[in-house]
């Protein structure tokens, strides 16, 4: 049975507002049991450990040579880049008119 694993580069927190560290590829295994709840404590649990794993990469492309070498079947997700528009300080206090209703 192989493997299956998901290739992608995670999002910021949004409590994070600096772009350091931002920029590592991530392989992560995907699920082979499903998660439960625990009797006793009532938390999520799962059979399978290897969900707890994730490698980290510089490039996608180191991460999927790596899952090739290992004969896994992989999933690669694009890259989701935070697009920051520009904005000027003065554009807070532009003035723009009201639209005129029109006549009914």
């Amino acid at each position: 049975m192989s493997l299956k694993v998901k290739i992608h580069k995670p999002a910021k927190s949004v409590t994070q507002s600096g772009r350091a560290k931002g920029n590592k590829w991530v392989l992560e295994y995907e699920t082979i049991s499903a998660r439960t709840p625990d009797d006793l404590t009532g938390w999520v649990s799962s059979n399978d450990t290897l969900n707890q794993v994730k490698i980290k990469f510089d490039t996608a492309q180191e991460a999927v040579e790596y899952a090739q070498k290992n004969g896994w079947k992989y999933t690669l997700l694009p890259s989701q880049d935070r697009k920051i528009p520009p904005k000027n300080y003065s554009d807070n206090f532009k003035y723009f008119p009201p639209e005129e209703k029109s006549a009914k």
